[in-house]
């Protein structure tokens, strides 16, 4: 691993679960939707002044430590950062049916999707001065990032990324005149995200003129960047994090 991530992933590493409470930089924030309270959290830029905002969408089993720890590594290179929460506050599903349930309640209902993204977008903006931001999540939350993407509701978005998102709802849409540039990284032994869905999404941007970027890792299986698990792959996560990174100096 490069020193910044390996320094920063070692304190995020434990026994007894991946990512400890303790671990944490950032706050809790409890924000409402249509008088429904969620719960985000905010990292804000260490070091002085923000370079930019970067907005974290969450996994499949909500907003976890995960994504706090990632937004935690943002704000160590000196960007605003904000996870946001699609499910609702103190919904966290632990077991895999209650996850695919949440999940695919937001695949069928597209709007609130929308609007919960957005939500949480507004909310990430109320504690930064930056307005331009990179929208980015991983699994599920890279493919809502791509649905945000592909509405073309949101203002000022520089870009969108995705580490092994869920692609295969996603390559039949359209995408909007000027949607920003797009990076996609994706592990070529992802066995639920199929290269043939790769290459449709990659059909239907070239289709929209949108300008993007696909990293394919060898090797790397589905959720090859979550610390500690079985699926992790250093190298995977260590170049798709210096392609996002570089991403952001490009975009921000």
């Amino acid at each position: 691993m490069t020193p910044r991530i390996l320094a920063l992933a070692a304190a995020f590493l434990s026994a007894a679960t991946f990512f400890p409470a303790a671990g944490l930089a950032g706050e809790d924030v409890t924000y409402q939707v249509d008088g429904e309270a969620f719960e985000g959290y905010r990292a804000p830029a260490k070091g002085g002044e923000a370079k930019g905002l970067v907005l974290v969408v969450q996994d499949w089993d909500g907003l976890t430590g995960y994504e706090k720890k990632r937004a935690d590594m943002l704000s160590e290179l000196g960007y605003d950062a904000f996870a946001l929460d699609l499910y609702g506050k103190g919904n966290r599903p632990e077991d895999t049916g209650a996850k695919k349930a949440e999940m695919q309640g937001l695949y069928e209902d597209r709007a609130r999707m929308r609007k919960l993204l957005l939500a949480g977008l507004s909310e990430a903006r109320k504690g930064s001065d930056k307005e331009s931001v990179v929208v980015m999540g991983y699994c599920f939350g890279g493919a809502a990032a791509l649905e945000l993407a592909a509405s073309g509701e949101a203002e000022d978005v520089a870009g969108y990324a995705t580490f092994h998102g869920g692609l295969n709802n996603l390559h039949d849409q359209s995408y909007p005149e000027e949607t920003p540039p797009i990076l996609v990284a994706h592990g070529a032994l992802d066995s639920s995200v199929s290269m043939k869905d790769v290459a449709r999404l990659s059909e239907a941007l070239e289709k929209s003129d949108v300008p993007y970027e696909i990293d394919i890792y060898s090797g790397a299986p589905h959720g090859f960047t979550v610390f500690g698990s079985d699926a992790y792959q250093t190298r995977a996560d260590e170049k798709s994090w210096d392609a996002f990174t570089g991403f952001l100096e490009e975009q921000l």
